[in-house]
């Protein structure tokens, strides 16, 4: 391992971390991140962005993107985790993270037990997000975009708390779901959403889209 954690690959090899936020939510896109640190790059208080607070991913994810060689986002949208599951959809946006990427890294280390399809050389790395400082880099660049993108759908779709919850299934969501029903960024796909559309027969806020 390098002092970035990643795999010592040698040459001039460029390494990507690869990480995507938002399967357990029962709204909003899953969002995925890229990123390349340069070998010269140390970002102190990498760490898996679950185990972070909100401010101190703001921080880092500032000066990751100040610092990296390269990183980009990648993100299935609702429709496309209703119709491929959440497992693919998430390959789906790392693989679009990827490829968003300029330069493309020439290997991937991903998060997770599995690989997208990736025009390069790559390895999944179990819990990677907490081990392995590029991966964790994404990670936080995911969180964040996807969090930013959560807030403003709060605005768009009131009375849901998405600001607060993030599309997760806390209680205050689905008191919200079973009050005013599903909205367009809902995945009905999943359980508690289906139920309530089931039981509505459409699941359709009276809210505007």
């Amino acid at each position: 391992m390098n002092r970035q954690g990643m795999l010592d690959l040698g040459g001039e090899r460029l390494v990507a971390g690869v990480d995507e936020v938002g399967r357990g939510p029962l709204a909003g896109p899953v969002v995925a991140a890229a990123v390349i640190l340069g070998p010269a790059v140390v970002l102190d208080g990498l760490a898996d962005s679950k185990k972070l607070t909100a401010r101190r991913r703001e921080v880092l994810d500032l000066r990751i993107r100040e610092t990296a060689v390269a990183w980009a986002l990648g993100r299935a949208e609702v429709e496309e985790i209703d119709q491929l599951n959440i497992f693919h959809a998430s390959l789906l946006a790392m693989r679009r993270a990827v490829l968003a990427l300029d330069p493309l890294p020439g290997y991937a280390l991903v998060d997770g037990n599995r690989c997208p399809d990736l025009p390069c050389a790559a390895e999944a790395v179990i819990k990677g997000d907490a081990s392995v400082p590029v991966i964790s880099a994404a990670s936080i660049v995911a969180k964040v975009a996807r969090d930013r993108e959560m807030v403003e759908l709060d605005g768009r779709y009131p009375g849901y708390g998405f600001a607060r919850h993030k599309g997760y299934p806390s209680r205050e969501h689905l008191d919200a779901l079973r009050r005013l029903g599903a909205c367009v960024v809902h995945r009905r796909s999943f359980g508690p959403v289906r139920a309530i559309v089931e039981q509505d027969g459409t699941g359709a806020s009276t809210l505007a889209p």
